[in-house]
């Protein structure tokens, strides 16, 4: 049974050894933990349903509690405090286009405003109702999650826009192929919703991000349908695959998705090495990407990471052995670490694996061999939990991140993290801030930060430390050369920024393509364009 207030599964969980709690304590004070609201108490907030009853929508006030947020860490809040505010009016779950046209009908019929929802797991607020005067219809495209076709000469793949990661992969490896898009909600979200979000998996190196793999599809607007057919290339004026990839529901509803999918690999391998000093590791990087070494995956941990990542994965005794080994071979206090994959045919990791050798012996690289590797490979996907352990213990966990080039990457790391380390000083708290390299390209990074911070005396202080958070790193982003989103999207938490990265000229067009599509603003307002 997935949780109501929270992330995945509830017979998952991530547990914390007791050392990475006397950690925090240490670096940041001891937690107080905060009441949770129980699931009735919430249900009997929820007001009546101002719908016009349609026999594809459910009033179910159960439902309409569970598709009022998503997972961002104000969605958090909301549902632990059980403080919601808005509830959508209703739930529709659509089985086909011809279903979806009907909503698009029915909400223009009666002035309804629509929110698209695939996985429910967006940290940017995408999926959230506002408190209208019109009625809100959320419509939840889980019931369309099939592999609809595959054509093998040219490897495209058709699918309903509601297909989660692990039914995405299951249908295409039965016929022996794979998309390769593992981004870390890939438990939960939706192949509709990474194009909506222009999503990024862990192994885009290989596969590369979903603007890569989209191949075309169809749109359900409220004038027709807009089928974007499949080209290899085409230089037949601008590409309209752009306008569907990034578009977070306000043009219309994706209900089937095209994708370009590889044969499955023969091989795939993770290891863990260590560098030094995060000079040497971040070197490493752009130098592999860059000489184009064939890897699906770099991920580099700055050194406070990696301190961190080592503290929480209890084994103390383990870690310590490790630790004198990298002791000894020059990698101390400020050692990074990073994770490596490589997928492909035996003699593709053959020959990467011997470019690589001479790579790591240039930065001072050590390996630890495989069994690491192995290790966040089981785990890739959990991390997410994480937010639950530490709140048991009076903590609260958030992310952000951001994309620049090269050249800016140090000044905007070190910028970020002080922005954040030093947003609470006025309230004598201190911040746990660390960062990684999650994807690497050839002109630049993405940087993605992690912040640990106390809970407040009561929700809405925890609320304001992280609004005061939030606004600080993010300002800091948008004026020193980073993008306000590398993989997250812009939502509605992200779309007071949008201007200062899109400029005027730029926010017209959209908001002229939001206007084309949606005059009356019916179609997930608030989000992308902050209207």
């Amino acid at each position: 049974m997935r949780r109501w207030n929270g992330w995945g599964d509830e017979s998952t969980s991530m547990e914390l050894p007791q050392s990475a709690g006397q950690f925090l304590q240490t670096l940041i004070g001891k937690g107080d933990c905060l009441a949770d609201a129980g699931l009735q108490q919430v249900i009997d907030k929820v007001p009546p349903s101002r719908l016009v009853e349609h026999k594809l929508i459910s009033l179910d006030k159960e439902q309409r509690v569970r598709h009022a947020r998503g997972q961002s860490l104000p969605d958090w809040l909301a549902m632990r405090s059980g403080d919601i505010h808005a509830f959508p009016d209703g739930v529709c779950f659509p089985k086909n286009r011809q279903e979806v046209k009907e909503i698009l009908a029915y909400a223009c019929e009666h002035d309804v405003e629509l929110i698209p929802y695939g996985g429910g797991t967006s940290v940017a607020g995408h999926i959230n109702p506002k408190v209208s005067e019109r009625p809100v219809l959320t419509v939840d495209m889980g019931h369309m999650n099939q592999l609809l076709d595959l054509d093998p000469d040219s490897n495209i793949a058709t699918f309903g826009a509601g297909t989660p990661g692990p039914m995405v992969e299951a249908q295409l490896r039965a016929k022996g192929y794979t998309l390769g898009h593992f981004p870390q909600s890939f438990e939960l979200s939706t192949i509709g919703g990474w194009v909506a979000s222009r999503s990024s998996g862990q192994q885009s190196l290989r596969y590369g991000r979903i603007e890569q793999m989209f191949a075309g599809g169809n749109l359900e607007t409220f004038d027709g349908s807009m089928d974007v057919p499949t080209f290899p290339a085409s230089s037949a004026g601008p590409d309209l695959r752009e306008l569907l990839l990034g578009s977070e529901g306000r043009f219309g509803i994706l209900t089937e998705i095209k994708v370009r999918v590889s044969k499955l690999p023969e091989r795939e391998e993770f290891s863990v090495f260590f560098f030094p000093s995060w000079e040497q590791a971040a070197g490493f990087c752009k130098q592999v990407v860059q000489n184009r070494i064939p890897l699906s995956m770099l991920r580099v941990s700055n050194a406070v990471e990696t301190q961190t990542q080592l503290k929480l994965a209890g084994h103390e005794n383990g870690i310590k052995w490790l630790e004198r080994y990298l002791a000894l071979r020059g990698c101390k206090d400020s050692k990074c670490m990073l994770t490596l994959g490589i997928t492909g045919s035996k003699l593709q990791l053959t020959s990467a694996q011997k470019q690589l050798k001479k790579q790591l012996g240039t930065f001072s690289g050590v390996s630890t061999g495989k069994l690491l590797g192995k290790k966040w490979q089981q785990n890739r996907f959990r991390f997410p939990y994480l937010r639950e352990a530490l709140w048991q213990q009076g903590y609260v966990v958030d992310t952000l991140e951001t994309a620049t080039d090269w050249g800016n990457v140090d000044a905007l790391m070190l910028r970020i993290e002080t922005a954040l380390s030093q947003a609470l000083t006025g309230q004598d708290e201190k911040i746990h801030v660390f960062t990684h390299l999650s994807h690497v390209y050839g002109q630049g990074c993405s940087l993605y930060t992690t912040y640990i911070y106390r809970n407040g005396q009561d929700y809405e202080q925890t609320l304001e430390r992280w609004q005061q958070l939030k606004h600080s790193a993010s300002e800091v982003i948008v004026n020193n050369g980073g993008t306000i989103s590398h993989q997250h999207g812009v939502g509605k938490d992200h779309a007071p920024y949008l201007m200062q990265e899109k400029g005027e000229l730029g926010m017209n067009v959209l908001a002229k393509l939001c206007e084309h599509f949606d005059p009356k603003k019916q179609l997930n307002p608030g989000t992308l364009l902050d209207d």
